[in-house]
This record gives structure tokens, sequence and C-alpha cells, in this order.
């Protein structure tokens, strides 16, 4: 998967925001408001395209977690329902890009990571509050490369 902009984004911030982090190698749009964040690349489920945007991330042990939150709006992101149907990602974090499998974290393990993220962006808290769907953590495991 290459990595591209979303110049079609109909969030034109997102679009420049990932043009920005691309070509500073997250110098500049890796912290976000005092958030750290990553760029996903996911393969459109319909599409078939890349299509990457900034999320803000958190760590656990090697592996790095998203939330698929969304705002709290009620149905999932299209990120998410893209990861679903081909879990093989590209990951970029500062100036570091990587393969990637991404996967909801299970029930065993997710409030844990909804914790470590809830204290990043306590935000998260929020937007669960808001919504009757389980919003998702998302575990990404670097592949290689």
């Amino acid at each position: 998967m290459r990595y591209m902009s979303n110049q079609a984004s109909p969030r034109p911030w997102f679009a420049e925001h990932v043009d920005r982090y691309i070509e500073t190698d997250g110098e500049d749009g890796h912290d976000w408001n005092g958030n750290p964040t990553l760029l996903l690349t996911t393969r459109g489920r319909r599409s078939g395209e890349p299509h990457t945007l900034p999320l803000i991330y958190g760590r656990d042990g090697d592996r790095l977690l998203v939330v698929a939150s969304r705002g709290g709006a009620p149905t999932h992101p299209a990120w998410y329902l893209n990861l679903l149907e081909d879990p093989e990602v590209d990951v970029q974090v500062k100036g570091e890009r990587f393969h990637a499998r991404a996967y909801p974290a299970g029930p065993d393990e997710k409030p844990r990571l909804w914790r470590t993220m809830s204290d990043i962006f306590p935000d998260y808290d929020d937007y669960q509050r808001k919504t009757t769907r389980e919003i998702p953590v998302v575990v990404l495991e670097r592949t290689g490369g």
C-alpha cells in the first residue's frame, strides 16, 4: 500500500495535516493540540484505494493503539470498517513508516487499553457516553518494513 494524502477529504484539515506530516516526517503534525498522532493508511473496502488519516495514538509495549471514536457518532468511522475488511495497514510515526496488522482489542484487554487511550485523550470517555455503540480500541502490530 502506498501513502497518499486525502485531497478529496470532506475535512480539509485532515488533508492538510497528512500532507504536512508526510512532507516533514512528522516534525510538523506528530503533535496535534498536545496529543501524539500517527498516520494510518487503510485500503477502501469499496474503492480499493488507499486512504490516509491522522489519529491520536498510544502505546502498549511494541503495539500502537488508536480509537475508532468518530467523536461519539452512532456509526463507526469508515477507516475502521476498511480495516475490518482488510487488516493490513500502513503506519507512519514521525519519520518511521511500517506495515502493520490492525484488529479491535478483545474484551479481555479492551478496558485496560481504553484507560491507556483515555489518559492520553480524556474526550474519548465523553464520546463513549454520547453513543450507544461500543467504541473500539484498535491494536496495530508491526508486520514488517
